[in-house]
């Protein structure tokens, strides 16, 4: 594929906001063109090993056999390629039942053989999220549009098979093409838009599929621009002087006030991502309970989501978010108290503090762990607990966790999100018995929780599931070996004319071109 510009007035990031900035208007696009100021690169285009950044955009690009309803849906499903589906009674065979007359953009049809092929081919990579479909035993072609799913033991694969990586279907003609070939700049999807031309970190752009199956009845866009800008004040002139119909992210500041503009607007809709701070279980001072819960009273929940996310978040009720399967809003919540917090200290034997200090490492490149660190220094030095902060690039406090216990920090922040909707990779990640450290940044070890929630992905009966989730939280509530601090809130960045955006925190930052347009 060629890399080629289409438009010359889309030559925006600089030209166009000198021109603007001297001739004192705003910019008029066209309507049937959206233009994107994105802070999301890509590693890859292929979509058997995207994992990355690149999962804002392959939404469009390419499809699922079903898709995660968004907040406020009748069912928790929506059909995709595959018009229905079932499972049996045990949840090992789930059979689904594909549209037939569906195009890919290079011509190919969609047939259960090639759906087959697409999630074999991402299983044998073992790239990026491959290992979601680690319950899959064989893929079965029952006909032409028929495609059996035989898993080794039961699990909710249609929280698996909707998920927004790894579960992508690709073109029979593309499914034996190496990583090299997408890399190029090629795709093999049969979503709304193409891949039209690509100028790595620095311009993206797509074109709408003549063959989509679902038609292009009603206002869409033809084209749309993405340019990658990675400040924050950049893009937030590029939405306010009218460059930009979208934007990833803007100065908190501006953010607050945005609403207030005629011009533009922030959305703010839930997402499954999450603070944490993890406990180092297996060693002094943390190994004692009494204290993990004393510092679990000292953490100012309400400011950190105040100072250090802008208002943009809810205080976590347990590790699983809200708004995703598996959150139990009745489950006990930790609030700031220091009389609480100084009770056990107290009843732990360091009424008058602990000796030392505790080393609190977070992502240097984390702007909200940088700006809430000190707020936690501040309040658990009022429970005679001395806090290090340590700033570290991401890599390097990983690297420090894995290196195990006894080396490792005291206390870690820790941003999470799933890569599927369903709690069990979350609760199994972080906290279940890991012989050798990987993410169990708090090194708990508890048995009895890893069995509960075995037991709830395995089973078929969504209640029961929900039960067994909300037991297995209950321990690590009781337990603290972690601080479940915020539940992140997702602004987004849009001008007025601009409608149709649905957030779906399934799909983290992914906008849905499809359903937008211009008034």
């Amino acid at each position: 594929m060629k890399r080629k510009s289409i438009i010359p007035v889309l030559v925006i990031a600089g030209v166009l906001l000198t021109l603007l900035s001297v001739q004192g208007h705003a910019a008029k696009l066209p309507k049937d063109i959206l233009v994107f100021a994105s802070t999301d690169s890509i590693t890859t285009w292929d979509p058997s090993a995207a994992y990355s950044t690149e999962s804002s955009y392959m939404p469009n690009i390419y499809e699922t056999l079903i898709w995660v309803s968004p907040p406020g849906s009748k069912k928790p499903f929506q059909p995709g390629l595959a018009k229905k589906w079932k499972v049996d009674k045990k949840g090992l065979e789930w059979t689904f039942y594909l549209r037939k007359g569906v195009l890919f953009h290079d011509g190919g049809a969609l047939t259960a053989q090639a759906v087959k092929d697409s999630i074999e081919r991402t299983i044998k990579m073992k790239k990026g999220a491959a290992f979601i479909f680690s319950p899959v035993k064989e893929i079965k072609v029952v006909d032409d549009y028929t495609v059996k799913f035989i898993l080794k033991n039961a699990a909710p694969f249609d929280r698996i098979i909707a998920s927004a990586n790894a579960a992508w279907i690709i073109s029979p003609k593309a499914v034996q093409k190496k990583r090299k070939w997408f890399d190029a700049g090629h795709d093999a999807g049969c979503g709304p838009y193409m891949l039209e031309s690509w100028k790595p970190d620095e311009e993206i752009i797509f074109k709408k599929f003549d063959g989509y199956w679902k038609g292009w009845k009603g206002p869409h866009f033809n084209r749309i621009v993405v340019k990658i800008v990675k400040e924050a004040t950049v893009a937030d002139q590029m939405l306010e002087s009218g460059v930009a119909d979208l934007v990833t992210r803007i100065p908190i500041e501006s953010s607050k006030i945005l609403n207030s503009k005629k011009c533009c607007e922030r959305l703010v809709g839930p997402s499954f991502m999450n603070y944490a701070l993890h406990l180092n279980t297996a060693k002094y001072p943390f190994q004692n309970k009494l204290i993990r819960k004393a510092v679990s009273y000292a953490i100012p929940y309400k400011e950190i989501i105040e100072v250090a996310m802008g208002g943009l978040g809810r205080q976590a009720v347990g590790p699983v978010p809200f708004g995703q399967f598996g959150h139990d809003e009745g489950l006990f919540q930790y609030s700031h108290d220091l009389q609480k917090a100084r009770k056990y200290m107290a009843d732990a034997g360091h009424a008058n503090g602990i000796k030392g200090k505790v080393v609190f490492t977070y992502a240097s490149e984390n702007a909200v762990e940088k700006a809430f660190a000190p707020l936690v220094k501040e309040e658990l030095g009022k429970i005679g607990i001395q806090v290090e902060i340590r700033p570290m690039n991401w890599t390097a406090q990983w690297d420090l966790m894995k290196g195990g216990p006894e080396k490792a920090q005291d206390m870690a922040a820790l941003l999470w999100w799933p890569t599927f909707s369903d709690p069990y990779e979350t609760l199994y990640s972080l906290w279940h018995v890991e012989k050798k450290p990987y993410w169990n940044f708090a090194y708990y070890k508890n048995p009895e929780f890893d069995k509960t929630i075995l037991a709830a992905y395995s089973t078929p009966d969504g209640k029961k599931a929900q039960e067994l989730y909300s037991k297995a939280q209950k321990m690590l509530i009781d337990d603290a070996p972690s601080i479940f601090l915020v539940d992140v809130q997702r602004p987004i960045f849009k001008s007025r004319k601009l409608k149709g955006y649905v957030i779906n925190p399934n799909y983290p930052r992914v906008p849905f071109w499809y359903h937008m347009y211009k008034e």
